[in-house]
């Protein structure tokens, strides 16, 4: 287990290589990449009601009035866009860009497959059920990535497909560095449980559970990132991972995904749902199995809620 383990007292904005920094809000993470002594660009977006803490850390970063040259999601579920609202009506002129496939849920089209919370066997999965499930509307603010894999205003980036957390989840690597911003698409915390989000525990998973409705692709996209051999891995969930340590876990879960992400029993294990560029088109009925641990995590979750709320103070 890495040196970082247990980092209960991490600070909610950290460095991750030089001209990247990364913001923990409450319990998600999002980027802030410099590309020159005047320019930036935000990956991801947060919580909702997070839009003034993520402006102020971009004041102090990159001085006052000074908004990115774009906004790159890696996904669209809440906790990665929430503060799109916010800071797309202080950033009139900052465009948004994210997978085509990721469209129907930024545009008002569609919403995602319901989450799963019987999965995963802890507070966070247990609690999904009350996470907000409506899509933004961004209207003509969002716009396709690039068919080519380039990331605009990102030079020497290329997005890479990573679905199965969503249909359009993508990742940002950097070939020069290979440092890889993974999104969802897997995890350094096991995202699943309330005392490993509290604590940071940091060890490379699956991506979250209750929120993934295609296992296969999943693991495809966790052995095709394994494969860029990344040096630094930051994700929208946990600590930065980096070098031999990172490596090394993150093969480990290429080689065994099925044994170490795959839950047991759930509402998309054996049966994904599907979706294509105007949304969701089919969803499997829901698992009407009750894990024990899915019980006791409910049981704990209005717990874990009062104390997210203090730490995000």
């Amino acid at each position: 287990m890495s040196a970082t383990a247990n980092r209960a007292n991490t600070p909610a904005l950290f460095p991750v290589v030089t001209g990247l920094w990364g913001l923990r809000n409450v319990f998600a993470n999002l980027y802030y990449v410099q590309t020159s002594p005047t320019a930036w660009v935000l990956v991801d977006a947060g919580l909702p009601g997070s839009g003034s803490r993520v402006e102020q850390e971009a004041a102090q970063l990159f001085g006052p009035d000074t908004p990115p040259t774009a906004i790159l999601l890696t996904h669209g579920h809440f906790d990665h866009v929430g503060a799109l609202p916010h800071l797309l009506k202080r950033w009139p002129e900052v465009p948004v860009y994210a997978h085509t496939l990721e469209l129907p849920y930024l545009t008002g089209r569609s919403a995602y497959p319901p989450p799963d919370p019987t999965v995963g066997g802890g507070a966070m999965a247990a609690m999904s059920f009350l996470y907000p499930k409506q899509p933004l509307d961004l209207g003509s603010r969002v716009h396709p990535l690039p068919a080519d894999g380039t990331v605009p205003h990102l030079p020497g980036w290329r997005w890479v497909a990573t679905p199965g957390h969503t249909a359009g989840h993508v990742s940002f690597f950097q070939e020069e560095s290979r440092v890889l911003l993974a999104g969802d698409a897997f995890v350094t915390v096991k995202a699943e449980s309330g005392t490993a989000t509290l604590t940071q525990q940091q060890e490379v998973h699956g991506p979250p559970a209750y929120f993934t409705p295609d296992w296969p692709q999943a693991a495809r996209s966790v052995r095709l990132l394994a494969a860029l051999q990344p040096t630094v891995a930051a994700t929208g969930h946990g600590i930065p991972m980096r070098g031999q340590e990172l490596r090394s876990e993150l093969a480990e879960l290429a080689e065994h995904f099925e044994q170490q992400a795959v839950p047991r029993h759930g509402r998309y294990v054996g049966q994904p749902a599907q979706a294509d560029e105007t949304g969701v088109t089919y969803v499997p009925p829901r698992n009407l199995r009750v894990d024990p641990l899915w019980v006791a995590g409910l049981g704990v979750a209005g717990g874990l809620l009062w104390l997210l709320s203090r730490r995000r103070r």
